[in-house]
């Protein structure tokens, strides 16, 4: 049962969270001509959206296994990842190889017995991940954009899942964003390291090539785009056609709120990543939650939302 139990913390379940950008497609999708109405509440689209959402949770577990056996020794050096099973010794090398290669079968088998284009993205995404892993990881700069671009194919993965249009917006966003949060899990490293660098460069070592003057500049940069993409995105004519209103410009707030609290946090040294202050950090999460929640009703009931503020204007 132990055993079981450390097998099942080597796939790092609360990552899993990351995969939910699969389901963006099913939100933001709406309103499109060539869709049904209203996806998101279509049961169909939902059990293609999960379907996805469990054949990457396998990939995403498979490509964790393969990073942990590869980072074994660098892990025993850090005081929270020594802790994990393979680097603490509860899991041996050998049984997590044999893990590794049942997510992989089972993850791209599967992606590919429901359809080649989900099957294409899932493979990319394996390969991509494996690349970085073995290597990409200690090119600076070139590390997080590989991060940023998984999260684009998580996304395309939800589309090509339910089958409708792919739209720019939803990866330009994506990345942006996500690059954002990649130069973050860098400033979450430093921190934890006490910024000395040799101690972060140990433990991992691109972070030898980074330092706070440049993940400032480049969280600033970052940031700055991401927030100037998605109002590009809320103000765009084709999404007030598509949405039957211009409402999302209104979440603007809640977006630059969560990016100013997240770029605080990640320099406290109290989370190894993103993952980690999300679900510890109760602001953020009522942020995401506002925002999701008006999203879903902007997208999804505006033009009632806007007949029903014209009726009130027209009655003062």
């Amino acid at each position: 049962m132990n055993k079981l139990f450390s097998v099942l913390r080597m796939l790092r379940p609360v990552h899993w969270s990351k995969n939910v950008f699969i389901f963006a497609a099913l939100v933001f999708a709406q309103g499109d001509s060539s869709s049904p109405a209203n996806l998101l509440f279509d049961p169909r689209k939902i059990a293609q959206g999960f379907y996805a959402f469990v054949c990457f949770c396998l990939l995403s577990s498979c490509v964790y296994v393969i990073n942990d056996i590869h980072d074994v020794h660098q892990d025993r050096l850090h005081p929270r990842k020594r802790n994990r099973p393979l680097a603490s010794g509860q899991i041996s090398v050998g049984t997590a190889w044999t893990v590794a290669l049942v997510l992989l079968i089972i993850g791209v088998g599967g992606s590919f017995a429901f359809s080649f284009p989900l099957g294409l993205v899932g493979t990319t995404y394996l390969l991509l991940n494996l690349a970085y892993s073995w290597y990409l990881k200690h090119k600076v700069i070139i590390d997080v954009m590989l991060i940023a671009i998984g999260f684009v194919l998580r996304a395309m993965a939800g589309v090509v899942a339910i089958d409708v249009p792919l739209s720019p917006w939803l990866l330009v966003c994506t990345f942006t964003l996500c690059l954002f949060v990649g130069f973050g899990k860098r400033r979450c490293e430093l921190a934890i390291a006490g910024n000395d660098q040799q101690i972060a460069s140990d433990r991992r070592p691109v972070l030898a090539r980074y330092t706070l003057e440049l993940l400032g500049h480049l969280l600033t940069i970052s940031a700055a785009v991401a927030v100037i993409t998605f109002l590009l995105y809320t103000m765009d004519p084709k999404t007030a056609a598509k949405f039957g209103t211009n409402y999302l410009i209104y979440t603007i707030p809640l977006v630059m709120y969560g990016i100013f609290r997240f770029a605080v946090l990640i320099q406290t040294g109290r989370f190894d990543g993103p993952i980690e202050l999300l679900i510890s950090d109760r602001p953020f999460q009522a942020t995401i939650a506002a925002w999701l929640a008006m999203a879903i009703v902007i997208v999804h009931w505006g033009p009632e939302i806007r007949s029903l503020l014209k009726n009130l204007a027209q009655l003062y």
